[in-house]
Order: structure tokens, then C-alpha cells, then sequence
């Protein structure tokens, strides 16, 4: 099969009427197209962001969002509040490590839970998920999830996530170390899987494997950061950074990942697209290095061409791809965002349908704008 890539982003000057969200400066006026002739506009919905890493919608359509350092945000009717409505006591912010992701409880409308996954302990030297209840705009019973998992200022994950089955799944770096992917005695370099109080579901793959942390789901991972399951099928498909050149094996092999129960998918013994036995190598391959930091299945009304496809942002090469599946199979990708806007990590359907993402200009390897950073938008 023939996989289409960097298909041409065709700029139309069309004027639009006006919006409740800032345009954004460079795309002001302008309309982008796919190359399947889905046209829509970029808008600017916050600014003034420090490394806004994972998004949350509370039932009144409000938005979470986690920053770098500890900060969790809140965005009130389109609007960013000032302060801070949690600051993380024990964060510890190095490098690409500190608050990460956010993700409500699938009855957070009846329970408030909301879970925090960060690093902490000196230089980021550990990562673990917190349950909070937020009620009154206030985070408060903090209940750790998992804790201890090795973690490093570079590496360190990490995505938690709630799967179609209810349970919680959270990627894990290899905190440098990179052997401790096929580890099985190690949390580091896999995906977990937790019941939403911490406990370990009694039908995990490892569970009764001598010498495995039963926690685990899947292996042989190296930093996974997009994490998301397709409608209808509910398959598990990853995004994953792939090797750095100081660990001798290449740049790039970022990577696109089909991820199923008991997986190894293969890191440090393979990488970039080769293939062993008994290994999973990617769907999708990188390189040179895009850095996918995110990914998402798009569902939702305001794009119907869009329903089934994958969007994941890039860090290195500063754009939005998006992958058409049939099935477990890619039929074609594209980018779909032009590089200006800089670094781009978290992407999350909103409520509204439109898909939502966010830049990561201020993270030390970015040229922040004046603005920077920002949570964005495509809109039809």
C-alpha cells in the first residue's frame, strides 16, 4: 500500500464574517484546505499560556488546562481566567518533565474526579497520577493513582487516559534508561493499565506472569505522548518519539503505533521500521524527527469528512498531521498546518466539534511570539 505524504496546503484569500475568538495573526482572513477540499480557519482561544500540556472539558463546556511548571488554567466562557485554579504542591519542572496531562473521570458528573499526571521528586526523577475531586473551582482529596514510576527531565511521558472499557491507561518514558523498555520487573517505557482507584485489573495481560509488574499492558515503548482509541472499533492507536542521536541509533523513527493487549513494541531492540518477530514495528514512521507530542479520533459534527481520522501535533516539525484509517489500516496522511505557528503539542476535540491544540513555543526550544503560548482552534 502506498502511503500518501506532506500533501500541499492550498491557501485560499477568503473573508470570513466575524468570531467570538481572536483570529490568528498569520491566518487572519485566510482560509486553509485539505487536499479532499475540507476548508476551514484557524482561531486563537488563549494566549499568554506557559507550555500548555493536556486538556480537560467540564460538562459546562469549560476548559482545564495543565501548564509545565504546576499551573492548572481554567478557560470560563472563551475566556482564560488570570489565576490559577490548582497550583501542584510537588511538582518538580525539568526540561520536558512536570504537569502533563489532565483527564476526567468518565462520571466526573457525578464523582468530581479529576486526574493529574506530573513528575516530582528531584529533577523530575519521578512520575505519578493524582486523583483530585474539583467541586466549587476547588482541587481537593488528592489520592495517589500510581506512583514511583522512574522518570527523568527527559522522557518522562506521559498520557492517562480513560479507554472505552472504563479503565485507565497511562504511557510511560524510559527515563533515558532506554533497556528498561523491555523491563517487565520496570513501569518505564510501557503502557499501563489501572482501575480508576489505582488497583490493578485482574485481567491484565501480566498479571500472572512471574517477575512483571502486573500493572502492565503493553512494552517496549520509548516516550509515548498521543494516546487515543477509535470509535467504533476500539482499537488503541499511539503516538511515539523515536530515537536521539545521542543514543546511537539514528535520529527520527518517530512513530504511529497500533497498540494491543500484551504488545512489545519493540524499543531499544527495534526501531524506526525494522521488523522482528514477536515485535510490533509502527504503522507510520518519521524522518527525519517530527516529535508527535499528542493524538486524537475525530467524532464530531462540524467536520463529517474528518469522522475516523487520527490528528496528532508535532514539536520538531511544527504542524498538524493528519492520518485516514481504515480499520487498522492507513490509507493516506497529510499535513494540515502550516509550520508558523511553531511547536505544537496537545490537540483534543472540543465540544463543539471544532478541534482544538496548543503551541509549545515557551518550552527552551522554541522562538515564543509575543502571545505565545496559545490554545488554538480549527473551525470550518
Amino acid at each position: 500500500m502506498t502511503i500518501i505524504q506532506n500533501f500541499a496546503i492550498l491557501l485560499l484569500l477568503v473573508t470570513f464574517g466575524c468570531s467570538n475568538a481572536m483570529p490568528t495573526g498569520g491566518f487572519e482572513g485566510k482560509t486553509l484546505m485539505t487536499a479532499d477540499g475540507v476548508k476551514f480557519r484557524v482561531e486563537t482561544v488563549a494566549t499568554g499560556l506557559e507550555v500548555p500540556w493536556g486538556f480537560a472539558w467540564l460538562p459546562n463546556k469549560d476548559m482545564l488546562v495543565t501548564e509545565r511548571p504546576g499551573r492548572v488554567r481554567i478557560i470560563e466562557g472563551g475566556k482564560l481566567r488570570t489565576e490559577p485554579v490548582f497550583v501542584v504542591p510537588d511538582v518538580e519542572p525539568s526540561s520536558e518533565s512536570g504537569l502533563m496531562d489532565i483527564s476526567l473521570h468518565p462520571q466526573f458528573a457525578t464523582n468530581n474526579f479529576v486526574y493529574l499526571a506530573y513528575a516530582y521528586n528531584r529533577d523530575g526523577k519521578r512520575v505519578k497520577v493524582v486523583r483530585y475531586k474539583y467541586a466549587g473551582g476547588k482541587f481537593t482529596d488528592p489520592k495517589s493513582i500510581i506512583e514511583d514510576i522512574p522518570g527523568a527531565p527527559n522522557h518522562a511521558g506521559m498520557r492517562a487516559r480513560f479507554g472505552p472499557d472504563g479503565k485507565l491507561y497511562v504511557t510511560t518514558g524510559d527515563a533515558t534508561d532506554w533497556n528498561l523498555g523491555q523491563k517487565m520487573d520496570s513501569l518505564a517505557g510501557k503502557t499501563l493499565r489501572l482501575n480508576d482507584d489505582g488497583t490493578v485489573p485482574q485481567d491484565n495481560p501480566f498479571v500472572k506472569t512471574a517477575g512483571a509488574r502486573p500493572e502492565i499492558w503493553s512494552y517496549g515503548h520509548r516516550n509515548a505522548q498521543g494516546l487515543a482509541w477509535q470509535p467504533g472499533s476500539g482499537l488503541m492507536f499511539q503516538t511515539e518519539h523515536g530515537p536521539s542521536s545521542f543514543e546511537g541509533k539514528g535520529s527520527g523513527g518517530d512513530e504511529f503505533n497500533l497498540v494491543e493487549r500484551g504488545a512489545n513494541l519493540g524499543w531499544p531492540e527495534i526501531h524506526h521500521t525494522e521488523k522482528r518477530e514477536g515485535m510490533v514495528s509502527p504503522l507510520l514512521e518519521y524522518s527525519p524527527a517530527c516529535a508527535p507530542a499528542s493524538g486524537m479520533f475525530y467524532n464530531g459534527s462540524q467536520f463529517p469528512i474528518f469522522k475516523g481520522n487520527f490528528f496528532f501535533g508535532c514539536l520538531r516539525s511544527a504542524k498538524i498531521i493528519r492520518v485516514i484509517m481504515d480499520g487498522r489500516k492507513v490509507v493516506k496522511q497529510e499535513d494540515i498546518l502550516p509550520a508558523s505557528l511553531g511547536r505544537i503539542r496537545e490537540i483534543a476535540e472540543g465540544p463543539d466539534g471544532n478541534i482544538y491544540f496548543s503551541t509549545s513555543n515557551r518550552d527552551g526550544r522554541g522562538t515564543p511570539a509575543k502571545e505565545d503560548d496559545r490554545i488554538m482552534r480549527l473551525v470550518p
